[in-house]
């Protein structure tokens, strides 16, 4: 995927919807994370230093205001541990699917988070009612990922919909050949699209 140069290209990178859903996202929302958490604690450490550099002690304004200024950097610092665990599609696996791919809406570095575990699907793609995924974790727990997901397709009302989880590339492949001849559905497909972004890291 192709990114702008210069100061437009600069800019998207450090937002943090620029790329969710396409390939490559996890990567680079890991260096956004990262550089967005250093930022937050230097501003707060540079501030707490300039407020004891002009007073001489610790009890001013300023270390009120760096303290304060820690609870963004903390949260900021949760979001950089999530995304650091997460790998996201490996080059040579997207590399394999991308031809396989048509028209299909298709979704890749998706990781949902429940509050036992992340469920990391490195490739998706919607058609209609049905939604399959592939995973390099062989070991993936399909069933406790569609007993996380249906309650919330059917919250955003969309009923009688499939999930199917796949660790075997060459089966997602054949699925993404067969999901190709079903009835493109336009509204349904688009709206489980921005179902699943809406709920992924």
């Amino acid at each position: 995927m192709s990114r702008k140069k210069g100061f437009k290209g600069f800019f998207r990178l450090f937002s943090a919807e620029a790329y969710k859903g396409e390939q490559g996202y996890i990567r680079t929302q890991k260096i956004y994370e990262v550089v967005r958490t250093i930022l937050y604690f230097a501003i707060s450490l540079s501030l707490f230093a300039a407020g004891f550099i002009t007073t001489g002690n610790r009890l001013n304004l300023l270390t009120v205001v760096a303290v304060l200024g820690c609870l963004p950097a903390s949260k900021s610092a949760v979001n950089m541990i999530m995304f650091l665990r997460c790998r996201g599609l490996g080059r040579e696996a997207a590399a394999q699917i991308a031809p396989w791919e048509g028209d299909l809406d298709c979704l890749y570095d998706m990781a949902f988070t429940s509050y036992s575990k992340t469920f990391e699907v490195g490739h998706m793609a919607v058609r209609g009612h049905t939604i399959c995924g592939y995973s390099e974790k062989k070991d993936f727990p399909e069933r406790e990922f569609q007993a996380h997901l249906e309650p919330i397709m059917k919250t955003d009302g969309h009923k009688n919909v499939t999930v199917k989880i796949f660790t075997d590339l060459e089966k997602y492949r054949e699925r993404l050949t067969q999901l190709q001849a079903l009835d493109k559905e336009s509204g349904t497909t688009e709206g489980i699209v921005r179902t699943l972004k809406s709920v992924v890291l």
